[in-house]
């Protein structure tokens, strides 16, 4: 994939695809989100590996920090070919920001369609310390100015991240018997021993497992609340605050903080806690807010049920979620203005 205007060299640019087979799908066909964004998170770390290696020093391997806000614009089938495409857009001297594009492919027709974008950051880290951040090798800019919008993108995901680690918060276990349509009712967990398939070479779990385990459990509170089928709409930025390594026992749990009439949004958080190192302690690794829409038998919207409050927590976790809606809802309009 090359971007208008942007010299690339082999090693900061790839493309994968694979054609979406049932295991990928839910019961109505569409395909989970959790897979395209484990193939988003595929793509995204060859390409900053690849280019990481292209100088003299420590072999070393991209590790994702950061997953910007992601949109799912079209939804994916069994039976479709997924073209993925991941481009370096921006170097820092220790960070590189991958740009990637999903396509999905009718076959049968020929027809194309967008269906994701997404942006993300990762670090390089030496094979031989893992705790040793490395310096990643610069690209090639075709203006001064790509490069400062670039640098604009870096700076603004930096204050993000530090923001989201002062707002760690634990996830409280559900109420007994809880009424339907409360956060308990539909709160939900998962829990994943992380296993040799589920990581990289230095032993650490690739962010696209984390992020399809995310899905996953966000799309069964979902469900849970609407049950109907339902599909992800978007992910707001996914912070990876510390790595999960081979043998911890991951708890990822996801809970509602916020229901418009057509949307929901999931609150997912990921705790890592070591089998072996006991001493450690449990830790905060990953979190991030999931947007759902439910859909009927067309796979047109449907209404959600609203959401019943229960306590200053949750009214609290409710006003900030819809100040996140409306914030993500004026965006939208503003670049459909530009676009006409």
């Amino acid at each position: 994939m090359s971007s208008p205007g942007k010299r690339e060299s082999p090693s900061s640019s790839l493309q994968l695809c694979r054609v979406m087979l049932p295991d990928d799908a839910n019961i109505m066909g569409n395909v989970h989100g959790g897979i395209i964004l484990k193939m988003i998170e595929e793509a995204g770390s060859i390409v900053g590996t690849r280019h990481c290696n292209t100088q003299n020093g420590d072999r070393c391997l991209a590790a994702l920090v950061r997953v910007e806000k992601t949109e799912f614009l079209s939804p994916v089938f069994i039976g479709e070919v997924v073209h993925v495409s991941a481009v370096i857009t921006y170097t820092s001297q220790h960070s590189l920001e991958v740009q990637v594009k999903v396509i999905a492919e009718n076959i049968l027709t020929g027809e194309k369609k967008l269906a994701n974008k997404a942006a993300l950051w990762y670090v390089p880290c030496s094979l031989q310390n893992v705790d040793k951040i490395t310096e990643v090798p610069p690209i090639k800019y075709a203006s001064p100015e790509q490069e400062e919008e670039g640098r604009k993108r870096y700076e603004s995901q930096k204050i993000e991240r530090l923001e989201t680690k002062a707002r760690l918060e634990e996830a409280m276990p559900p109420p007994p018997n809880p009424e339907r349509y409360t956060v308990g009712f539909s709160q939900s967990s998962l829990i994943h021993l992380v296993g040799p398939s589920d990581c990289t070479l230095d032993d650490f779990v690739y962010g696209g497992v984390t992020m399809k385990l995310m899905d996953e459990v966000a799309g069964i509170v979902a469900a849970r609340h609407c049950n109907t089928n339902i599909v992800t709409a978007s992910v707001d930025a996914i912070n990876f605050h510390r790595k999960i390594k081979k043998g911890c026992v991951v708890t990822v749990t996801g809970r509602l903080t916020f229901v418009s009439n057509r949307s929901m949004e999931i609150e997912v958080l990921v705790d890592a806690d070591p089998l072996v190192e006991k001493e450690k302690g449990k830790y905060r690794a990953v979190s991030a807010f999931f947007t759902f829409i439910s859909l009927d038998k067309e796979n047109k919207p449907l209404n959600v049920p609203p959401l019943k409050i229960e306590g200053e927590e949750e009214q609290k976790r409710f006003e900030e979620g819809k100040a996140r809606y409306l914030q993500n809802k004026a965006k939208r309009l503003a670049e459909k203005e530009r676009q006409q």
